[in-house]
């Protein structure tokens, strides 16, 4: 068992926590989503609220370990001050004399956001300067990961920092309520246990695909990766996109799940266009005729969707990663809104893990719905994969 906020005394203290603002931007650079900003405030709240100075530190896009202006954190922390009613202190930098200034200065009670530690290259790389960690451990008495979307990476603030806090680096409030949802699935899920799976790449998904397939009963393959399986079974696929190099894996896991009895779904028809833009001309074809040469798969088709809605009704337990079209043009998105609504309406357990499906159920409105919407797509599958992440596993045990 790891250490958590609730095991600190923290009045009086300077908290450090590591939280992920890394949120959406829309091309005018206003927030297009603040849903990461929002989930972390029960532990930034519980900090404040005990009296504690609280330093709070994030990366926001990639800014190629550079300053760049359109990738600052200072309009995230606009956005805190707004959500929680207080002024919100912010440091045009995230190390270094004015910032260490700013934090001794800071009293109980009082929050600062530092300015995106991937304006450093050592963010990404630790090895590269050892001293950034360090650098950035000297703001707080104890340290705090809340930030689960980035748990999954080995950064010299999700990682590396907690040497620094021997018995003193802890679990948040969010981080904790991400590991209570997703533990059930690796250790004992309600069955029927349905996975869907959708997004471009297969490659990023096969080891998740893998570690699932001893737990679950039903895989749906939906959007980009689809048609690596369909391809791999000598389904004509057009200009679809598929992955050559994982073509091999992927006819080993269609053997692997005939062998274990586990039922693979793939799109039986799909919605095809003559290119790859929202206005391009596109008709349905069932994947029994193929897709003839110059088009692409852009969406999963109305038979597909009524087939697996209507499977879904028996599931007990349903993980959804990654949209099953392309979601992001409105012509092709009809595939992504008919599952979430499918999934919202069932009385099952519903785990949805970050990434683009998020985006879907926010847009519609259906995130109450679910029993849990995750805040990091690729910590979710990492953490379903290996049962452990970096972020995690370097905070400090329970004594």
């Amino acid at each position: 068992m790891k250490l958590t906020i609730q095991d600190l005394l923290l009045t009086g203290k300077k908290v450090l926590i590591r939280v992920d603002f890394n949120v959406p931007l829309n091309k005018d650079g206003t927030i297009a989503d603040d849903t990461r900003i929002r989930e972390s405030l029960p532990t930034i709240q519980l900090a404040l609220q005990a009296g504690a100075s609280v330093i709070l530190m994030s990366h926001l896009g990639r800014p190629k370990s550079k300053k760049d202006v359109q990738f600052s954190l200072g309009i995230c922390a606009k956005r805190l001050s707004q959500l929680i009613s207080a002024p919100v202190f912010f440091a045009t930098d995230c190390i270094g004399k004015d910032v260490e200034k700013m934090v001794q200065d800071l009293k109980g009670g009082q929050l600062l956001l530092l300015e995106n530690l991937r304006f450093y290259p050592a963010e990404e790389d630790p090895a590269s300067d050892p001293n950034f960690a360090k650098e950035l451990s000297k703001f707080g008495d104890f340290y705090v990961n809340d930030a689960f979307g980035t748990a999954h990476r080995k950064h010299s603030s999700t990682a590396v920092i907690a040497q620094y806090f021997s018995g003193r680096a802890a679990m948040g409030l969010l981080m904790q309520k991400e590991v209570a949802a997703l533990e059930p699935l690796l250790k004992k899920p309600q069955h029927p246990f349905f996975v869907l799976i959708g997004g471009a790449k297969i490659s990023s998904k096969l080891g998740v695909l893998k570690s699932l397939m001893k737990k679950v009963d039903a895989l749906y393959i939906g959007g980009g990766m689809a048609f690596t399986f369909l391809k791999a079974q000598g389904v004509s696929i057009g200009d679809s996109i598929y992955e050559e190099n994982s073509l091999a894996e992927a006819q080993n896991l269609l053997k692997e799940c005939e062998a274990k009895k586990i039922a693979l779904h793939l799109p039986t028809d799909v919605v095809i266009a003559d290119g790859f833009r929202n206005d391009a001309t596109f008709k349905i074809v069932p994947l029994s005729e193929g897709i003839p040469p110059g088009w692409m798969g852009m969406d999963i088709g109305p038979q597909t969707i009524q087939a697996w809605s209507a499977d879904f009704q028996k599931a007990s337990t349903i993980f959804w990663n990654g949209p099953v079209g392309v979601f992001e043009f409105p012509h092709f998105a009809r595939g992504t809104q008919e599952m979430a609504k499918t999934l919202a309406n069932l009385k099952a357990i519903t785990i949805v893990g970050g990434g683009d499906s998020v985006a879907a159920i926010n847009q519609l409105g259906l995130s109450s719905k679910f029993t849990h919407v995750s805040t990091g797509g690729g910590a979710s599958l990492e953490y379903l994969e290996l049962g452990k992440l970096p972020g995690i596993e370097a905070l400090s045990d329970k004594p």
